[in-house]
């Protein structure tokens, strides 16, 4: 997510009770697509997806006061949908086994109407599927997303030496992932 003129401007509005509503609306128009794809690659499924990217905005709405303006309004609601992210993936790996989890992300991402990727696509997702949940974002952001370290760091809040250590490790799973389907 690159900030934008509207970015800072609507950031400002956030933070002033009577442009607040307009404001936010106008973040969500902007910042919808963007964070449902965001989401996805880390749940795989678009109910899913789509319950985490609407408790993101609820979060944010309800914590708008919280936002500081010393970072960019980006960079605080992809924090969010990390977070909610993180939290629904770990949830349902309390709720069954990790292989019943991984299994069924493969499943339902094959299964899933909105998918229209081939079987070299569903592995790679399979694989992503497989990787801890640290790797797995690091390598979403950098891979899918071709998120700088720097930025990665600031929402992450952790050194880039440790996420490109973290991108290699998960770069290296995949890739014996596919040596041991081949």
């Amino acid at each position: 997510m690159t900030i934008t003129t509207n970015d800072s401007q609507i950031a400002t509005r956030l933070l002033d009770p009577k442009t607040r509503r307009a404001a936010f609306e106008q973040m969500v128009d902007i910042y919808s697509e963007q964070l449902y794809w965001q989401i996805r690659r880390l749940v795989f499924v678009h109910e899913d997806a789509d319950d985490i990217l609407q408790n993101v905005f609820l979060k944010a709405w309800k914590n708008i006061d919280t936002f500081r303006n010393d970072s960019k309004l980006s960079t605080w609601l992809y924090r969010i949908a990390l977070n909610e992210s993180v939290d629904f993936i770990r949830k349902k790996k309390n709720e069954t086994s990790l292989p019943a989890v991984e299994e069924s992300l493969a499943q339902k991402l094959m299964a899933d109407e909105y998918f229209d990727g081939d079987e070299i696509q569903a592995t790679l997702q399979e694989a992503i599927a497989s990787l801890p949940d640290k790797q797995r974002i690091v390598f979403t952001m950098k891979y899918f997303e071709e998120m700088k370290y720097s930025d990665m760091s600031n929402i992450l809040g952790t050194t880039t030496g440790a996420l490109k250590a973290s991108y290699h490790i998960a770069v290296n799973k995949i890739c014996e992932f596919f040596k041991l389907r081949n």
